[in-house]
């Protein structure tokens, strides 16, 4: 089961309002409840500023409301660096940021704090997983703990390389594959520089090329361009602003074609998550014709 699905979502927020409201008025509980995620028996909060001084109050009140928790997280700093890690502070429960969580009948063992992971990024995954072809081999740039790659191979019966520099991830990828032994394709987990290993073993290779680190997609595209194959697709995924939220998808396409070194042709895009105020992840989807 996806715990982030809209209905679990629906009734978590509901869990909250009753929660938090001898605690916090309705706005501030508004403000905080955009703010949450839960993974597995974790929940991750951003606290505003003004609230800071009551975060153990708060951290206190979501672990008595939400049963199935066992600790609670105020998340200091955003994901940053090369191994895409982020700073939390316990503020109610257990001091553990290793948790399980499930997905799509998958299931992944998870650090919150030191390997990349977001449950926002369940219905990107889906859609992904539901184009892979039988026979296919798909190399996932920056496949942190692996949930694309294994979710992917779940159902078909391709090869994924999942390379990431991080060596938490990558850990954890092989601890996930462990617990999902049963699956049509296979993972091939590779910790590393993702231009360096498809420099050395990966080029011309790819059907399908995941590039999910948005933040810095225009510098890896040359290395993702080597390892497709012709006729073969780029997952291409950027950050973008756009003053309406419609124009996003195409402000992503043109950029794309703008920074994309060889003849390609966009078959599809999308909008994949908010991220601030006007600030859009996107996905371009496009077949690389050399």
């Amino acid at each position: 089961m996806n715990i982030f699905s809209r209905q679990y979502r629906r009734t978590v927020t509901r869990m909250l309002r009753r929660s938090l409201e001898h605690v916090l008025t309705p706005s501030e509980a508004d403000e905080l409840i955009s703010a949450f995620d839960q993974i597995g028996e974790i929940i991750i909060i951003r606290i505003p500023d003004s609230l800071l001084h009551r975060k153990r109050v708060i951290g206190e009140t979501l672990l008595d409301g939400i049963k199935i928790a066992r600790s609670v997280f105020y998340q200091q700093s955003a994901v940053s660096g090369d191994h895409r890690t982020r700073n939390l502070e316990i503020i109610a429960g257990r001091d553990d940021t290793t948790t399980e969580y499930r997905e799509s009948g998958c299931r992944f063992i998870v650090d919150v704090e030191n390997a990349f992971f977001s449950p926002r990024l369940s219905h990107e995954r889906a859609r992904i997983a539901g184009l892979v072809r039988e026979g296919e081999t798909i190399v996932n740039m920056f496949g942190g703990v692996g949930m694309f790659s294994i979710v992917a191979a779940k159902h078909t019966d391709c090869t994924v390389y999942s390379i990431d520099a991080n060596p938490v991830a990558n850990e954890l990828c092989k601890r996930s594959l462990n617990l999902n032994r049963k699956m049509a394709g296979q993972v091939i987990p590779i910790c590393g520089d993702a231009s360096q290993v498809i420099q050395e073993r990966l080029a011309d290779l790819s059907d399908r090329t995941l590039m999910l680190l948005p933040e810095r997609s225009d510098e890896f595209l040359d290395s993702a361009v080597l390892t497709t194959v012709n006729g073969g697709t780029i997952h291409y995924y950027s950050h973008v602003h756009a003053d309406c939220k419609a124009d996003a998808p195409r402000l992503s396409e043109e950029h794309y074609c703008s920074v994309v070194p060889v003849r390609s042709q966009v078959v599809y895009s999308r909008i994949v998550r908010a991220v601030g105020p006007r600030y859009y992840q996107t996905v371009v989807d496009a077949q690389i014709r050399v």
